[in-house]
């Protein structure tokens, strides 16, 4: 055994184990640093070292680098990427505008598929989910199940940047929300308390009217206000019976470059309408609802998460991407993996939508969806800014026809 003498007395006190591992370190340090210099004068003195293997799908995008910012989102995010595009033009932080976009459909009332206003889960209250990832950095936070405040996107960015953690859930959510400085609120707005309520009607006869109410076979006129002028009386009862007999699964994402390459993405939903408490989709999920890396691009979706985390969606588009796919092209081999796990049944196929979105590196983006339409017929579409000005770009398709 070798036995290793410290200095006595007070040099003995100084010589900690933590200073011994330092020395030791610093060493090792210098040593390595000595080795890299070295190498960089052979550089400047013509010998070059060979540059770093790239896979033959990122060739293309280093040598196209985005020469403008561009973002892009969900549909219902196009109202909101003036307010990104203008982060970016002065320079800000790309996760900075992803999130800015993402925060003014949160905080919209008549957007109930996100933040405010969100349809809720099956005992009438909001849950909402949100991830983030930051390119730069490599880092991401996300957040689910989360009650009481309306910006889960910017809760999830403070995971990031203030914990070691990847995603907190549930009540410790909300305790860390809380603590970050943002204030409880109720989140359900009239009309997604309205929407509840006749779905409740729908599936369960103790919340209908009872059979001595002349009111009774009218289950969703019942909940109206009377008061109300008959033509908002009739679409607001259309719209209740669509969300009740087809539960959406609206979701926002947004996926920001900026004119150095850099990227990130969030994507903020308040989930599946009328689902369990606790039910967590998609949208939360790195690697499935968002997918960002800064050699590459980034991935997002909307619809239905459970199908959509089955494959690993966004995580499946960026290394498609990474192979040389365009973002179109990997979104829509995303989404002929979910097909592959109904072997092609379109009945089944049918009965959900999803749909997937890709930026990457070089400023090229892409959207496919898994039909060519939603049930009203509407065709699908995407949000794009690049520059010049916010418009909407129709998705590809993996099939023809209504889904949902």
């Amino acid at each position: 055994m070798k036995i290793c003498f410290f200095p006595r007395g007070k040099a003995m006190e100084n010589w900690t184990r933590r200073k011994f591992f330092l020395t030791t370190l610093a060493g090792s340090v210098a040593a390595g640093a000595r080795k890299l210099f070295a190498g960089i004068r052979a550089n400047d003195n013509g010998a070059r070292s060979a540059p770093p293997q790239r896979l033959p799908g990122l060739q293309a995008a280093a040598a196209a680098k985005a020469t403008r910012p561009v973002i892009i989102s969900s549909a219902n995010g196009l109202r909101a990427l003036e307010r990104g595009m203008e982060i970016l033009r002065k320079g800000g932080d790309t996760l900075d505008a992803a999130v800015a976009v993402v925060t003014v459909v949160e905080d919209d009332p008549n957007d109930n598929s996100v933040g405010y206003g969100g349809l809720p889960n099956e005992d009438g209250e909001v849950e909402l989910d949100a991830s983030v990832m930051h390119g730069p950095t490599r880092r991401a936070g996300a957040v689910a199940s989360l009650r009481y405040i309306k910006n889960p996107a910017q809760v999830a960015r403070l995971v990031l940047e203030r914990t070691n953690h990847v995603m907190l859930v549930g009540p410790g959510a909300l305790r860390f929300a809380e603590a970050q400085g943002f204030e409880r609120m109720n989140l359900l707005t009239e009309k997604s308390r309205l929407a509840w309520l006749a779905w409740k009607a729908s599936t369960a006869e103790n919340w209908a009217p009872g059979l001595d109410s002349p009111a009774w076979k009218e289950r969703v006129a019942g909940l109206l206000d009377p008061k109300l002028p008959e033509e908002e009386r009739l679409a607001l009862s259309e719209w209740l019976g669509e969300v009740v007999a087809h539960p959406p699964t609206g979701t926002i994402p947004c996926l920001a470059l900026n004119e150095k390459g850099d990227i990130s993405g969030t994507t903020s939903t308040s989930g599946l309408a009328w689902k369990i408490a606790g039910r967590v989709g998609d949208s939360p999920i790195i690697g499935a609802g968002l997918c960002v890396d800064n050699d590459v691009g980034a991935a997002g979706s909307t619809g239905r998460g459970e199908e959509n985390i089955k494959v690993s969606g966004g995580h499946t588009i960026l290394e498609m991407m990474r192979k040389g796919m365009s973002p179109t092209e990997a979104c829509l081999e995303a989404l002929r993996r979910v097909a592959r796990n109904y072997n092609g049944d379109k009945t089944r196929l049918s009965k959900f939508h999803l749909l997937y979105y890709a930026l990457n590196k070089a400023g090229a983006h892409g959207a496919a969806s898994l039909w060519s339409a939603e049930r009203n017929g509407h065709p699908l579409t995407y949000a794009v800014h690049d520059g010049t000005a916010a418009r909407l770009v129709e998705c590809a398709r993996l099939f023809e026809g209504r889904g949902g």
